[in-house]
């Protein structure tokens, strides 16, 4: 696999449409135990946004993994010649209000390809831009990194143990036990078929993990939410975050917080019951 191979897909563009659905938010508070729901003309909260502009593919396209066929016709995104995809992490700015009930408008663009090799075997990222906007206002803009893989064997799908996360000054922290009905609903709500969330036997006898995998953006979801609980009262401005190893249904999880005292970023992650890091992020404020 070359660069050349895929050149012709840098810069490519999609725009999508949507109505930010107030049932579909609602929903998503019922899914997190979020007990006041924003409603109609409120704004969408982080992370919710990716409740909409998802691909909505037919049954007789998707590959054994769930997600749409790499050889689709139409497909916006590059047919790498790799059967792993994954959502490795995010950049994204807040610029203003997505209100709920509204229209909006997603435009998409592949930024950049980049095969590399890892420890794994082969690997094949792909940067894609999201400007959502509504009324021709532009309220968020994300850069989402897209990880392709070789296919998974029993000892390259993750390390038997990951590293324990580095030691931090944190100051706030919250528990939760991620459960099969918490991944099945949001796997619902966000129309992904990726069966690593929801399908056992395919997650432990196919992709050789050791049980169903807690879906990367909800848990970047989850920790905006306990950003904004821990700075009650402060617009979330931007947040990042990068997946650093599977996190798992049915195992403790800790979401761990703490403040640059030079820059008044907080630095946040999802640590397991043994203590390394999930998932790493950072957020500032407005």
């Amino acid at each position: 696999m070359t660069m050349n191979d895929f050149n012709d897909w840098v810069g490519r563009t999609e725009t999508k449409h949507a109505l930010i659905d107030p049932t579909a938010i609602a929903a998503l508070a019922a899914t997190l135990d979020v007990a006041d729901a924003p409603g109609s003309g409120e704004s969408v909260p982080p992370g919710w946004q990716w409740l909409f502009f998802n691909p909505v593919a037919a049954q007789r396209v998707l590959g054994e993994d769930g997600h749409p066929r790499r050889d689709v016709e139409g497909s916006f995104l590059p047919p790498i010649p790799l059967p792993r995809r994954m959502w490795a992490g995010s950049r994204i700015n807040y610029l203003a209000a997505v209100p709920i009930g509204s229209q909006a408008a997603r435009t998409s663009q592949i930024l950049k390809i980049s095969p590399k090799a890892g420890r794994s075997g082969s690997m094949c990222f792909v940067t894609v831009s999201h400007t959502i906007a509504v009324d021709g206002r532009v309220c968020a803009v994300e850069e989402q990194d897209i990880v392709y893989r070789e296919a998974a064997t029993a000892t390259a799908t993750a390390p038997v143990v990951a590293e324990a996360a580095s030691p931090a000054p944190v100051q706030w922290r919250d528990h939760l036990v991620p459960s099969t009905t918490l991944l099945f609903r949001y796997s619902a709500l966000t129309f992904n078929g990726h069966r690593i969330h929801y399908d056992l036997p395919y997650a432990r006898d196919v992709e050789f993990y050791r049980g169903l995998v807690v879906h990367g953006p909800l848990t970047a979801t989850l920790l905006q939410q306990f950003a904004a609980r821990c700075k009650p009262g402060q617009r979330l401005a931007s947040f990042e975050f990068k997946g650093v190893s599977p996190l798992y249904c049915g195992e403790p999880m800790e979401l761990q917080a703490w403040e640059d005292p030079l820059t008044s970023a907080l630095h946040l992650r999802a640590v397991n019951a043994q203590g390394a890091a999930g998932m790493q992020a950072s957020a500032k404020w407005a």
